[in-house]
């Protein structure tokens, strides 16, 4: 394994930091109610003060996170699963978070406790759980198989979304279509979390990147093969179990505050992988900056596009640009990597 070149690392890292702390500066001036950078410096009135810091900076802030979670979990998986399609869905995780979510609602359960909503623990839970069931299901003889990882994912999501389409069917119209935009994924309830709830959000997902990012070496090897990664002194079963937990939680925190959000775990890790190379120790920190980065710029374009056209519709839910974003790109990206391959380029 090649030895990690420390100067490109900080590099890589000051860049896309930077990059991330302009963008999440500009990014509080998008979006119906808008308000001038220039104010920013020249003075702004109380209403324009009222909406950058009620409305604009808590979901710029919570865009960021979840961003950048998801793109964290995407890497993850695609390395120890070995899985270029591997995303915090797949699994079922972020599938487990939405029927927690949707049963607190179907339930009544919509009440504050310590400061955070029911639907956001249950959903936290949800994705919990439907780790230990993929885990459970996935196992051979004591011991966790990557292919049936996968499958036991794909049938646990199956059996999600019927459990979701029956709770829908027994709610009332109005919880119905909250329940449609939360499904979506949508960041228009980050304006109401308040700033503990965030403030736990980012210690969970700092604190969950900086684990994964310590394992990012054992991750390297699994690229190997498992069997390959064992012989040269990595506990292979320790090591991804503990790399689940960990991505479990941070999309569970994801899943909880905004809805399932899909696309960001998938393409932004391949981008980075092709801009930084395949080094997890690298690439996590770089999905890390460009998770957040791109839904950032999904959620700017989500926030301005409806109120342009003039539609009844105050935004464009965020899940749904990143479909129109991601989806596209990754198709261009498929298409391009075969040429190269016919081709030899």
């Amino acid at each position: 394994m090649k030895a990690l070149n420390s100067r490109r690392w900080i590099i890589t890292v000051a860049v896309m930091a930077i990059a991330l702390a302009v963008l999440m500066f500009f990014a509080q001036f998008v979006g119906a109610k808008y308000v001038s950078p220039a104010n920013f410096f020249r003075g702004m009135t109380h209403a324009e003060t009222v909406v950058l810091v009620q409305y604009h900076l808590p979901r710029v802030l919570v865009a960021a996170l979840v961003g950048a979670a998801l793109a964290v979990c995407g890497a993850v998986f695609q390395g120890i699963l070995r899985n270029p399609l591997a995303d915090p869905f797949i699994l079922g995780i972020s599938g487990g978070g939405t029927v927690g979510a949707v049963f607190a609602v179907a339930a009544g359960a919509e009440v504050v406790v310590f400061g955070f909503s029911t639907v956001t623990v249950f959903a936290f839970i949800g994705s919990l759980g439907a780790l230990a069931l993929v885990v459970a299901f996935s196992k051979i003889r004591g011991t966790v198989a990557t292919h049936n990882l996968i499958l036991a994912g794909v049938v646990l999501n199956a059996i999600f979304s019927a459990a979701i389409l029956f709770m829908m069917s027994i709610m009332p119209f109005v919880e119905m279509r909250s329940i449609y935009q939360w499904l979506m994924g949508s960041l228009y309830n980050a304006i109401a979390l308040e700033p503990p709830q965030i403030g736990v959000a980012a210690v969970i997902v700092f604190v969950g990147a900086l684990l994964l990012l310590a394992m990012a070496k054992s991750m390297n090897l699994f690229a190997l093969g498992e069997e390959t990664a064992r012989q040269m002194g990595v506990r292979a079963e320790r090591t991804r179990l503990a790399c689940l937990i960990l991505t479990a939680i941070l999309t569970g925190v994801a899943v909880s505050i905004t809805g399932p959000i899909g696309f960001v775990g998938l393409i932004v890790p391949h981008i980075m992988r092709l801009l930084v190379g395949p080094d997890h120790r690298i690439l996590l920190p770089a999905s890390f900056f460009g998770g957040a980065i791109f839904l950032l710029v999904a959620d700017s374009v989500a926030r301005s596009v409806l109120p342009l056209t003039g539609l009844s519709l105050s935004e464009l839910p965020v899940g749904v640009a990143t479909a129109l974003c991601g989806g596209p790109f990754f198709l261009w990206l498929l298409r391009a990597r075969s040429r190269r391959a016919i081709f030899g380029k």
